[in-house]
């Protein structure tokens, strides 16, 4: 079976975007309601840049967007980007249940 034709470089970006629980929050956050950075910024204990560093991170990664209102930069979630993510799990978790049903036959021939 072949996983979700992602290249390896978006699936890293992904899975790097996700393994931060700064950004995972984020993620969580935004897929509500859209936030400027600085309305993200006011949650964490962490200068305003490094919440920049983490917005750009999911970017990158195709699970946020941003766009400029005014002054400000405001993130929401990229629903697309959180969908390729929930296919390539679901493809891994198929791939994953096919070698369980394997060994339940194999064990089952015994």
């Amino acid at each position: 079976m072949v996983v979700h034709k992602l290249s390896d470089e978006e699936v890293d970006r992904l899975f790097q975007a996700l393994a931060d629980s700064t950004r995972r929050d984020i993620v969580a956050r935004v897929i509500t309601e859209e936030y400027s950075v600085s309305g993200l910024a006011a949650h964490y204990a962490m200068s305003f840049a490094a919440v920049q560093k983490h917005v750009a991170i999911l970017e990158r990664a195709s699970l946020v967007t941003k766009e400029k209102r005014g002054r400000e930069q405001i993130v929401r979630i990229h629903f697309e980007g959180i969908r390729k993510a929930r296919r390539l799990l679901d493809e891994y978790e198929l791939i994953w249940r096919q070698r369980v049903d394997r060994i339940a036959d194999i064990l089952a021939e015994d």
